[in-house]
């Protein structure tokens, strides 16, 4: 499949977290996500370290495996992601009715992550939650930089992506299972990839920004 040729603007805008239309009956070429990668690792580094691994499954027992951690993952992160608080909705018709279409499709994913042609792991070397703010801002924003570069490339490409992490309730279990030195190198995301069911894809309903953007004092 030829690029799609989007404007930057465009592939901006138009990356979507992809659950429904994840097309499971096609196989995704290692040559696109080798280039998704080679574009990932372009993106800025913290110090230049270039601390971030990505680890690439398509193995189909491999990849039900990780849905299997991400299904039992789905059942006890509601304890850890309902910490934070949520900004007061401009619309709060509009938000339940978008969180309803996004539960809906999480639920299908849910349901069929063990079926998706490829998964992306992006990791970093060195475990660093315990590491001061400025350390764990550092090392951890670089690699999600990195892995956004690969989800941006994806798209130019035709390739769906969706950034999840409820796999990392079992994080150890995940890294026995693909030989990933757990005590060295902490993942950071699971993210399921395959061609997508068309491309038309739009930029998503989000907050105003005069609700969410503070200029020179909180």
């Amino acid at each position: 499949m030829a690029n799609l040729n989007l404007s930057a603007d465009e592939v901006l805008t138009t990356t979507r977290a992809v659950r429904r239309r994840l097309d499971t009956s096609r196989p995704v070429a290692p040559e696109l996500i080798t280039e998704c990668l080679e574009i990932a690792v372009q993106a800025p580094t913290g110090s230049n370290r270039q601390n971030w691994r990505f680890m690439v499954v398509t193995e189909p027992d491999l990849i039900a495996a990780l849905a299997d951690l991400y299904r039992r993952g789905g059942e006890v992160a509601g304890d850890y992601l309902g910490v934070l608080p949520r900004l007061e909705p401009s619309d709060p018709a509009q938000l339940e009715a978008t969180n309803e279409k996004m539960h809906a499709s999480a639920g299908h994913l849910f349901e069929h992550l063990d079926e998706v042609p490829g998964m992306l792991i992006p990791c970093l070397v060195g475990r660093v939650w315990d590491q001061p703010p400025v350390t764990v801002a550092s090392h951890v924003g670089s690699v999600i930089q990195a892995a956004w570069s690969f989800m941006l490339a994806a798209r130019e490409r035709g390739i769906g992506t969706v950034w999840t992490t409820i796999h990392l309730c079992y994080e150890q279990e995940a890294a026995e299972l693909l030989g990933i030195p757990y005590d060295e190198v902490m993942q950071l995301a699971l993210i399921p990839f395959a061609h997508t069911v068309g491309t038309d894809f739009r930029p998503a309903r989000r907050e105003p920004l005069e609700l969410v953007t503070r200029w020179n004092r909180w």
